[in-house]
């Protein structure tokens, strides 16, 4: 178990002045049972109203409407976790866990990840758990982290054909292999400890129970991870989504922190 200090910081800059904005934000840690969240604080510039939800996955997430004319939106979040308190997360919703299993979006098999898996994945014989890892190294043999080198809208299939991208490619690509061996996996966005912009990575289901596995890093979540949420791949993990009027071209910095306290 660790007690980690965390610290999320996203700035908008427009080009134009916007002259009413409608945001959704989602990059807030909940209570699990492998954390638990203290010490929640929130800074916002322009200084708005904000409610808090939750999103069709039971992820956190607050949303309001800024009608001051700004060119710039700030957004800050800090708190503690306590982490590692278990390895896994219950199932508490099973007919929501189907949605889980099918391929969706960008993490969907193409010709030459379903290759790959007839070729190095398909004959293995072991346990859930034992084949999810067993997977994850043949992946991170197979793939290479290369910053800069995919984008939000890179498929899975995109970008285990160029053979590099980073770790929402290394999430979307493992999800795709591990439906085709009829396991639910879902995407995961979080913190890791250090410093940089938030993570990604994969959880699966065994005999309902959610583990953690970060394909990036080949290694089980441990207690260096603070979960925000989870969907079907990136998309429906977007940390900051809005509708505008103004505003122009603009240009997004992100900055996380995460030390033990």
């Amino acid at each position: 178990m660790k007690k980690l200090h965390f610290t999320y910081e996203m700035q908008i800059d427009y080009s134009s002045q916007v002259n009413s904005c409608n945001f959704t934000i989602k990059c807030i840690p909940a209570d699990t049972l492998r954390q638990k969240i203290d010490n929640i604080k929130i800074n916002m510039y322009p200084e708005t109203d904000y409610q808090w939800g939750k999103d069709g996955f039971k992820n956190l997430q607050i949303w309001g409407k800024e009608d001051k004319p700004h060119k710039s939106f700030r957004f800050r979040i800090e708190g503690d976790a306590q982490t590692g308190l278990s390895e896994f997360e219950e199932c508490e919703d099973t007919d929501l866990s189907m949605v889980f299993s099918c391929p969706h979006g960008l993490n969907k098999a193409g010709e030459t990840i379903r290759n790959f898996f007839d070729k190095k994945i398909n004959n293995i014989d072991a346990c859930t758990y034992d084949k999810v890892i067993a997977v994850t190294k043949l992946l991170f043999e197979a793939f290479k982290y290369q910053s800069g080198s995919t984008n939000v809208n890179t498929t899975a299939e995109e970008a285990f054909s160029q053979g590099c991208g980073v770790c929402q490619d290394y999430s979307h690509i493992l999800i795709a292999l591990l439906h085709l061996l009829g396991i639910t996996a879902r995407y995961v966005t979080g913190f890791i400890i250090g410093e940089g912009e938030s993570h990604a990575w994969v959880e699966f289901l065994d005999d309902g129970k959610w583990y953690g596995i970060d394909p990036t890093n080949n290694t089980p979540v441990n207690d260096d991870y603070i979960k925000i949420g989870h969907g079907r791949d990136a998309r429906d993990c977007t940390i900051n989504r809005g509708i505008m009027q103004g505003g122009g071209l603009h240009t997004q910095t992100v900055s996380v922190n995460v030390r033990e306290a």
